[in-house]
């Protein structure tokens, strides 16, 4: 614990604020921990993509109608995208229309 706390710049949260945040981490299964004496070192349980699908998922669902399309169309409309990052969305879509016939 002494150890996260003294990552984050002064005013440090309390001890008992990033307790409180390890344990809701810990009922989520985000983080599990091993006991080490009196203290614990926690370790990643969710892999990062796992928890970054659900996240896009949530923002679908809530900002975009559960359409994906609809986010899509904002993301390519409004994201700043160069040449070479639209022809890697046309390959992606390509193989994934590919992967879809083929089923």
């Amino acid at each position: 614990m002494k150890d996260i706390v003294e990552q984050f710049p002064e005013p440090r949260p309390a001890y008992t604020t990033i307790s409180t945040l390890l344990k809701r981490m810990c009922d989520k299964d985000y983080i599990g921990f091993e006991r080490l004496g009196r203290d614990k070192q926690y370790f990643p349980v969710l892999k990062k993509n796992d928890y970054f699908k659900t996240q896009v998922n949530g923002m679908i669902q809530h900002f975009f109608n559960d359409s994906k399309s609809q986010f899509a169309s904002f993301f390519t409309k409004n994201a700043d995208l160069s040449m070479e990052e639209l022809r890697e969305l046309q390959e992606l879509l390509q193989e994934k229309m590919n992967q879809k016939k083929s089923k």
